[in-house]
């Protein structure tokens, strides 16, 4: 997503958006989706902080997941940054 660039699946990382419900912030919670499993819409990206940058500053995030609400990066920022 942030890169444009083809890769493999295995390495990248897949990341899906945790939405709450009426009565929660309207704000999708993005997390690392490391065994392609969780439910819903996924968008792929490399595990590179430069990558989660370029995606982050496109706003390609809601567009891929396709969302109308404000994103929040801090659990894929932080599984990058310990991975």
């Amino acid at each position: 997503m942030g890169c444009r660039t083809r890769d493999e699946r295995s390495a990248l990382l897949r990341v899906v958006a945790l939405v709450g419900n009426a009565s929660q912030p309207v704000v999708a919670v993005l997390v690392p989706d490391e065994r392609g499993r969780l439910p819903g819409r996924g968008a792929w990206l490399h595990p590179r902080p430069d990558c989660l940058d370029l995606a982050d500053q496109r706003r390609a995030f809601p567009r891929a997941l396709r969302l109308t609400r404000a994103v929040d990066l801090t659990q894929v920022r932080e599984w990058i940054v310990q991975h």
